[in-house]
């Protein structure tokens, strides 16, 4: 039989999708385009946005019109937050919400006639889901990790969230703050090393909160991982600012395989508005925070640390006064690359029935003076790292006889494409 996968958002679906589609194919299913007909396929959806629902959506009704006969299995934040919109669709032959998605491979194989004991057993086994490591991780989470890049690969070690900011509906898709056993983790890191990948990035929805379930922390879950032979850097793909002590600045400035590339959400440079979403953290310790990694990890001649933001424009009872307060303090803190985007009113959320709506256009238009905002900062921080030694990870991709990669403080480099550099830590001057 041949399955295809269609994944929309985040890299923690990616990680989630490319687990699936190992414990499809230990199964003996034959992994195909989504844009080929198949016998199943797999969508894994997002609802970040509504914008995102209604693609999710989408797809799924483009994948029956592909071929009527198929199966079609949805799972992923959409499904579990519309699920009775999805099971609606014409074609859908299973939906898998949070609490279901270890559930995914060997229900779907069950469903498709091919669900005999060896067949599940080795589905789960392949899918890193099998026996306890689902519960032993607690509420359904597993350890996910996205193959198929030669030189990176997200590793998802936590899960949901506990913290039910006004906007977002993450911890009702995604379910309670949880994680993946630092056992585990390493496990997989050194199942991704096997493999030849040099790049490792840590996802998770909360990933600073790593511990929640099993009550490690998460500087050790770093300590662990850093020990994992053939893995020669990591990378933190998104933690809170309140989140991310001193200490485990320290560790990482100490001369550890983790990157000085920090991705952190701010969302609103306000701090009424950051009282009234209920984040925990003012802009007084977010500017400290940076400050801090800065004298850590800065010196003179050396990388400067890349910090991304996310930025959310346009939130309820956002004036223009507390607009412009969020882009003066993004001038103060100088982040290297500001992920804007509209706040999109979501159902059922606190932010959604407040006062202080403001209108679609006028989102737009403070998304657009954030975009001038983050490409005038990003050519500062380019030009800030003119003429420092630096090491690049190539990639295999061949573009025109170029090839690219990016530093450890995630500058892209390109440079005349040779073969021998793909996959290796190649020391250039920027």
């Amino acid at each position: 039989m041949k399955i295809a996968f269609l994944t929309l958002g985040c890299k923690l679906n990616y990680a989630e999708t490319s687990t699936y589609e190992r414990g499809f194919k230990a199964a003996g299913l034959e992994a195909v385009p989504w844009n080929e007909k198949a016998d199943i396929y797999l969508v894994n959806t997002c609802s970040v946005t509504a914008v995102s629902d209604r693609k999710s959506r989408n797809l799924v009704r483009r994948v029956h019109r592909m071929n009527p006969g198929a199966l079609v299995v949805v799972t992923g934040c959409s499904a579990e937050l519309r699920r009775r919109e999805i099971e609606k669709i014409e074609g859908v032959t299973r939906v898998f919400g949070a609490e279901e998605k270890t559930l995914v491979v060997p229900e779907t194989l069950k469903v498709a006639g091919i669900g005999g004991a060896a067949h599940s057993d080795t589905a789960r086994s392949a899918a890193g889901i099998a026996g306890g490591g689902a519960s032993a991780s607690g509420g359904g989470v597993f350890a996910a990790y996205s193959t198929g890049e030669r030189t990176r690969s997200f590793l998802r070690v936590q899960d949901g969230c506990d913290n039910f900011c006004a906007y977002c509906t993450v911890p009702y898709a995604r379910g309670r703050s949880r994680n993946v056993p630092i056992a585990e983790c390493v496990e997989n890191a050194r199942k991704i090393a096997a493999e030849g990948v040099k790049e490792i990035v840590l996802t998770g929805v909360n990933t600073g909160d790593f511990g929640r379930t099993t009550g490690e922390s998460f500087l050790d879950l770093l300590k662990a991982l850093n020990e994992v032979p053939g893995i020669e850097r990591y990378r933190i793909s998104s933690i809170e600012p309140n989140l991310l002590g001193e200490d485990i600045i320290d560790w990482i400035a100490s001369g550890t395989k983790f990157q000085p590339h920090f991705h952190i959400p701010l969302q609103t440079g306000s701090d009424e508005l950051l009282y009234r979403m209920g984040r925990k953290y003012d802009t007084a310790l977010f500017a400290g925070k940076l400050e801090y990694i800065r004298s850590r990890m800065e010196t003179p001649g050396s990388p400067k640390v890349f910090f991304g933001i996310d930025l959310m424009v346009g939130l309820p009872g956002e004036t223009e006064e507390l607009f412009m307060e969020s882009c003066g303090f993004l001038e103060r803190i100088r982040p290297a690359f500001i992920h804007v985007f509209p706040y999109s009113r979501r159902p059922g959320t606190p932010a959604a029935s407040m006062s202080g709506q403001v209108p679609e256009a006028e989102k737009h238009r403070r998304v657009a003076v954030v975009e001038a905002l983050c490409a005038r900062l990003h050519t500062e921080f380019l030009e800030a790292n003119h003429g420092v030694r630096e090491k690049v990870l190539f990639e295999s991709t061949d573009r025109n006889g170029l090839m690219a990669g990016y530093t450890g403080n995630y500058i892209r480099v390109s440079r005349a494409f040779d073969p021998s550099l793909v996959g290796r830590l190649t020391e250039v001057v920027l």
